[in-house]
């Protein structure tokens, strides 16, 4: 149906939940679809080839070399990222509010499994330099690691306070408002441990040792931003879709 205008117009419902690109379709969960589908819905598919393509590159350079105490720090790193997209991925379509608890619920754990992972991973790299001190966070990669521990682990503390204690925040509408935050900066948070992980291959260990390619790296981490960003709806963001019918 067209209006006065002559464009067509669009049901507000769909506008709402129309992503940045492509039809409102492809990434919202269907009533009664399981979180599953989440996973691979839409362009995820193109993040889910990604992110295994980059823990594969991960894994696979270290098990091809003798494996030491140190192997353990991209092996922890690389499989919690891989979890944190995940996350990402399983809470985008929904739609439902029951939907959206239940993404919430299980955005929570793949989250909390990717931070410990990258706490343990953490405490691998720290306890290696232990007899050489003077060598921490002095690599690019070092310096931008220990940013991202901090802001991960900021945003996994505001994210749990706001779904299990929103009473922190004063009560469940005060936590909800601030949601759109949360999901901008996961994003941002995102696009800088791709950017992190490109600049490990920098370091000495990777370009002795290990071998792992930076072009690899930055097509891994393109595809996985191709299938991750798409998806995003603007007004889970805050920004409301205007009807340009009227």
């Amino acid at each position: 149906m067209a209006s006065a205008t002559g464009i067509p117009e669009q049901n507000p419902a769909l506008q709402e939940e129309e992503p940045l690109l492509g039809r409102p379709g492809d990434v919202t969960q269907r009533p009664g679809q399981g979180l599953q589908f989440n996973f691979v819905t839409g362009t995820a598919i193109l993040a889910q080839a990604g992110i295994w393509i980059l823990t594969a590159l991960v894994w696979a350079a270290i098990f091809e070399h003798d494996f030491i105490f140190f192997s353990y720090h991209p092996l922890l790193n690389s499989a919690a990222t891989l979890l944190l997209v995940q996350g990402v991925l399983v809470l985008q379509p929904t739609a439902a509010q029951k939907d959206k608890v239940n993404g919430a619920y299980v955005h929570s754990i793949l989250n909390t499994l990717g931070v410990a992972g990258l706490i343990a991973g953490l405490v691998i790299i720290e306890r290696n330099k232990a007899s050489h001190p003077e060598t921490r966070f002095q690599s690019i990669h070092g310096k931008m690691g220990l940013v991202a521990y901090i802001l991960i682990l900021i945003q996994w503390l505001v994210g749990f306070a706001q779904f299990y204690t929103p009473q922190v925040f004063g009560g469940v509408d005060n936590a909800k408002a601030l949601y759109k935050y949360h999901r901008v900066a996961g994003y941002i948070i995102q696009v800088y441990i791709l950017a992190v992980i490109a600049a490990a291959t920098q370091t000495s260990f990777n370009q002795n040792v290990l071998h792992i390619k930076l072009w690899a790296v930055i097509v891994a981490a393109i595809l996985v931003l191709m299938g991750v960003i798409p998806r995003i709806k603007k007004h889970k963001l805050g920004f409301r879709v205007h009807d340009l019918s009227g």
